[in-house]
């Protein structure tokens, strides 16, 4: 199972970086305008925040609909090839592919956590592996674009298979019924965004800080005089950093979980501060970067843990808002004022928002005994 499970990360994360590393630059060279890029690279954080709503009450996130999401994430992977000239037709595979991540991905998290607990990590650090394979690969033909798309089609049925594969080893395997079981639940109070209101809260406003990085990250570093070559290795240095964060973070999960949160959340303050203070010097830049193996990696294996165990019974549905709160409403929160306050005081600002994240986590006074393996 374990090997299953990381081939997924593997190749799905091959199919997120062909998608946001090359696909923009593809979209640049085919003269799409930039209102036309950023239009389609916002549908899949809208569809993120907005899809989860419906499993609520209307929709059960089952058998059924995970292989619906697997066949609609084919079938969108598929249409960026034979609609990458048609912007309405390319919009609607985004939306699509919106769609599918955001079904398949909390069902997979959630099958992960079911088998190996703390030690998700060792297997999701396959998906950075992936990540940085097609960065490095795809740079020696991203000029000939119909080959990237290829690639991300061939990635696609590959994680499509293997999930596949899972799904009937789930369904076979009587000791893993309570997962699926799980998924019926619904009636259950257990999802109960009030009683958390101080969680979901800090979730949104963390991945809000993060808007200024993923989007101005390298343009920031560039305009203070960094070279480009430079801000390659650094971001390269962030995945290896997170890798070996996953790789052996086993141990530091057996702990507090909300204390590790709120521990990630202050060191991303302390991240987004250095980079205000010191945006030129390369090894401040790199110093920075190491911390993404907490302020991202540890904070995101912690969370899902977390919620994991609080919601027993729509552990499902929970992690689908945990990406449409996060991935989805925080990231296009993010990069519309990441947008909008780009400067000097571009991570200042950031380092503020993820402070406000930290005092909600910290005020909430609940007590979380069964939150401690």
């Amino acid at each position: 199972m374990f090997l299953k499970l990381s081939s997924f990360y593997f190749f799905f994360y091959i199919t997120i970086g062909i998608y946001t590393i090359y696909l923009p630059k593809i979209l640049d060279n085919l003269k799409y305008t930039t209102i036309e890029i950023g239009i389609i690279f916002a549908v899949i954080p809208l569809i993120r925040f907005l899809l989860p709503f419906l499993f609520l009450k209307k929709l059960k996130l089952n058998n059924k609909i995970f292989l619906l999401a697997l066949s609609v994430s084919l079938l969108s992977s598929v249409m960026v090839l034979f609609t990458i000239n048609n912007f309405y037709l390319l919009l609607l595979s985004s939306l699509l592919a919106g769609i599918g991540m955001t079904i398949l991905y909390p069902y997979i998290e959630t099958l992960t956590m079911d088998a190996l607990k703390e030690k998700y990590g060792k297997s999701r650090l396959y998906g950075s592996l992936g990540f940085i394979f097609i960065s490095l690969v795809a740079s020696y033909f991203s000029n000939d674009y119909k080959s990237v798309l290829y690639v991300y089609i061939l990635a696609t049925l590959t994680f499509v298979l293997i999930s596949i594969n899972m799904l009937d080893l789930k369904t076979s395997d009587k000791k893993k019924d309570d997962t699926s079981n799980s998924l019926n639940k619904h009636k259950e109070k257990s999802l109960n965004f009030k009683k958390k209101i101080g969680f979901w809260i800090s979730v949104f406003l963390v991945q809000v800080s993060f808007g200024a990085y993923y989007n101005f990250f390298t343009i920031y570093e560039s305009e203070n005089g960094i070279s480009i070559e430079t801000i390659s290795y650094l971001w390269s240095f962030s995945v290896i950093c997170e890798v070996i964060i996953l790789y052996f973070q086993d141990f530091i999960l057996k702990l507090n979980l909300i204390n590790i949160i709120k521990f990630s959340i202050l060191i991303t303050v302390f991240r987004w501060g250095l980079l205000f203070l010191f945006p030129d010097l390369i090894s401040i830049s790199f110093f920075s970067q190491g911390l993404h193996s907490i302020s991202f990696a540890l904070y995101y294996s912690a969370t899902i843990l977390y919620l994991y165990k609080i919601y027993k019974n729509n552990r499902q549905v929970a992690m689908l808002f945990l990406s449409g709160l996060s991935y989805g409403l925080g990231g296009l929160v993010g990069s519309l004022v990441s947008g909008l306050v780009y400067g000097k005081y571009l991570f200042l600002y950031s380092s503020v928002i993820a402070l406000f994240g930290f005092f909600v986590l910290y005020l909430d006074k609940e007590k979380e005994k069964y939150l401690k393996s």
